[in-house]
């Protein structure tokens, strides 16, 4: 695993046995200083867009500027563009931390917070675990997730349990939760080219699984709790797909308060074996 702690505190690439795992970062990407073309990025402190950058939590409204290339609401937090400060790295983990403060620019988010990640290869697997502490001295609006970019084959398939999903309008923005259609369903595993998704799942049970047949190579992910929301984006003609897990539903990181000093964590295992 190579990382890229100035670039967003992103994840350049992974690899096992020489064979990419996820979208490999250019060159270029790295030295732009953000990590939106990263292998993986963190998301904090909110996952997904807020409508029209209007976020209200606790009966006060904020306004949040634009932020990403081409959306129209600002989307997926501060992480993926700021510089992360390495703290510890040795051959097989690493821990980085970005601290978040307030007196920004103008529409940025608007509370103090610090986002740490730490990173630990073993033999079989790769842990991330992702925290949010908050600084302020009252409650505030928190998430967190991890967003990977998976490699996609044609015969790539996915399995995950999930009990509801959001629809979205034309902007991807959520207007109606449902159960999870018979053409979204990956309870029994399916094939990811079989659908086209940019969707939030809801009752995540915490655990998915990518099969590549033709690479002879299974992925386990695991996420503990608060991760129990699950962003699948399966766009048309690319050759990555993403699981994201996240700590709440599109759009509604308002409604997820984070007590003064309190931390919001989770930890997700990437763990391989061969088919």
């Amino acid at each position: 695993m190579d990382l890229a702690p100035a670039s967003g505190g992103a994840v350049a690439r992974f690899t096992v046995e020489g064979a990419d795992v996820l979208r490999p970062m250019a060159a270029a990407d790295v030295a732009s200083g953000r990590g939106n073309n990263a292998a993986l990025y963190p998301l904090v402190p909110f996952s997904n867009r807020i409508r029209d950058g209007q976020l209200v939590f606790e009966g006060e409204q904020f306004h949040l500027i634009r932020n990403w290339p081409g959306v129209g609401h600002p989307m997926h937090g501060d992480g993926w563009a700021q510089a992360w400060e390495i703290v510890r790295q040795d051959g097989v983990s690493a821990e980085i931390t970005y601290l978040h403060e307030r007196a920004g620019e103008i529409g940025g988010w608007p509370f103090r917070y610090r986002a740490r990640q730490s990173y630990r290869l073993d033999d079989d697997r790769l842990t991330i675990r992702i925290s949010l502490e908050n600084l302020e001295d009252w409650a505030v609006p928190a998430g967190i997730g991890l967003h990977p970019f998976f490699v996609r084959d044609a015969d790539t398939e996915l399995a995950c349990r999930t009990q509801a999903v959001w629809r979205t309008d034309a902007e991807v923005l959520p207007v109606e939760r449902i159960a999870v259609p018979a053409d979204w369903d990956f309870s029994a595993g399916r094939k990811v080219d079989s659908v086209t998704l940019d969707n939030c799942f809801d009752g995540w049970d915490g655990r998915a699984a990518i099969v590549w047949p033709r690479r002879r190579l299974r992925l386990h992910l695991e996420a503990t709790v608060p991760f129990r929301h699950l962003v699948v984006y399966v766009p048309p003609g690319q050759t990555f797909f993403c699981v994201e897990p996240v700590s709440h539903a599109n759009g509604q990181v308002g409604l997820s308060p984070l007590g003064p000093g309190g931390t919001l964590a989770g930890e997700v295992v990437f763990r391989l074996s061969n088919l």
